[in-house]
């Protein structure tokens, strides 16, 4: 199983209504919690019922797609079984109970509720909540994946925007080639590794490189605002008139 990750670009109007999606599957979620808690004697597998009988229920949650309903309804059931699983190998500490979600962030699909345009430059989500049609922005290519092996789709919300995810059934098979040849690897401070051949590869101390950066960016954005909190030439002398005026 590999994942592809693309940026959706789309409208505003659009946005908001993959909120609404994130926030139903949130909520089939949490409901699907609630009635185990309720019946705790119940089989997980007849959890899965709850998600035709919230959508029946509750007239918006119908909207969202059954398969994402399901896949909803799944990741409360495997908090419940994580739980189950440490009380059983009697993990110290917390046991994990199951947790109601305040803030989810995706939503996901199975092989229904959405559709990729021929060219595979375009997503369409096809449910009651009629998302609308998103450009695929990314380096990777959909063209060597079948529609058969996009097993799922799980669109997630970022702060710099909402991406999806394809989830696609991929077996990757490398083939180990044999040199013959045995080397031993030391991992340093003044060197990231050096080997037994005696080559060395430089650090690259990526935290002071990072450090010295967000340094220059804090010197410059103070520098601007003591220039912008600079009273001009004659600022003080056409107060003093006004005030007198």
């Amino acid at each position: 199983m590999i994942v592809l990750e693309f940026k959706l670009k789309g409208k505003t109007e659009q946005y908001r209504i993959i909120d609404d999606m994130i926030r139903t599957a949130q909520f089939v979620r949490n409901k699907t919690l609630r009635h185990w808690i309720d019946n705790q004697k119940i089989k997980l597998v007849d959890l899965y019922k709850q998600c035709a009988v919230v959508a029946k229920e509750f007239e918006w949650a119908g909207k969202l797609n059954s398969t994402a309903r399901q896949a909803s309804a799944q990741r409360a059931i495997f908090a419940i079984q994580r739980f189950f699983a440490n009380c059983k190998a009697k993990k110290p500490g917390k046991k994990g109970y199951p947790q109601f979600k305040k803030y989810t962030r995706s939503v996901e699909y199975k092989q229904s509720g959405w559709a990729l345009s021929s060219d595979k430059r375009y997503l369409t989500f096809k449910d009651g909540f009629a998302a609308g049609k998103f450009k695929l922005i990314g380096s990777r290519d959909l063209h060597f994946s079948a529609p058969t092996e996009i097993k799922r789709i799980r669109v997630v919300r970022r702060a710099d925007g909402y991406y999806a995810q394809f989830c696609i059934n991929v077996e990757r098979k490398e083939e180990p080639v044999s040199t013959g040849k045995t080397i031993g690897i030391d991992v340093g401070l003044n060197h990231f590794y050096t080997d037994s051949d005696g080559e060395t590869v430089p650090n690259p101390r990526y935290l002071r490189k990072s450090e010295k950066a967000l340094s220059e960016i804090a010197e410059a954005s103070f520098s601007e605002k003591e220039r912008l909190q600079k009273p001009e030439k004659g600022d003080r002398q056409v107060r003093k008139k006004t005030s007198k005026g």
